[in-house]
């Protein structure tokens, strides 16, 4: 019988896992750390533009202003706020993961992400068996691969 009407090859998600280890809380602690100050500075930035964006309506327009020129800076005022909102969003999340991070113990193991892989399926195979597979690291090293490849 031909091999390509027997068997097909399939897309799965393949779940990575570290183990908790000092250098890997580190190194995330670091990455978390300059999320939070990169998210900082957008704050800032986006502070600096929204009132340089007003002041250079107020500039431009008659005292006191019309209906239009007020309706303008409360729109720009509105979408700095609401980017604001998203930023410091992001922000708490960078916090609370640094937290959790903080507290995870060593050697406990941790999902760090969701990766795909292709895989054979044939007539008679276990999906549900095929489609469970992780892979566990430890400072950037393969320790196992679970489940059916």
């Amino acid at each position: 019988m031909d091999e390509t009407n027997t068997s097909l090859l399939l897309k799965r998600p393949v779940i990575l896992k570290v183990i908790v280890t000092d250098k890997w809380k580190e190194e995330v602690q670091q990455q978390l750390q300059f999320q939070v100050e990169q998210l900082d500075t957008q704050l800032q930035q986006l502070e600096m533009q929204g009132q340089q964006m007003i002041a250079n309506i107020q500039k431009q327009s008659i005292i006191p202003p019309p209906p239009q020129v007020s309706q303008q800076i409360e729109n720009i005022q509105n979408q700095v706020n609401q980017k604001k909102a998203e930023i410091l969003e992001r922000k708490n999340q960078a916090l609370q993961q640094l937290q959790q991070v903080q507290v995870l113990k060593l050697d406990e193991e941790v999902v760090q992400a969701q990766l795909e892989s292709f895989f054979r399926v044939e007539v008679g195979d276990n999906l549900v068996q095929k489609m469970n597979v992780e892979v566990v690291i430890k400072d950037g090293i393969v320790e196992d691969i679970r489940g059916e490849l």
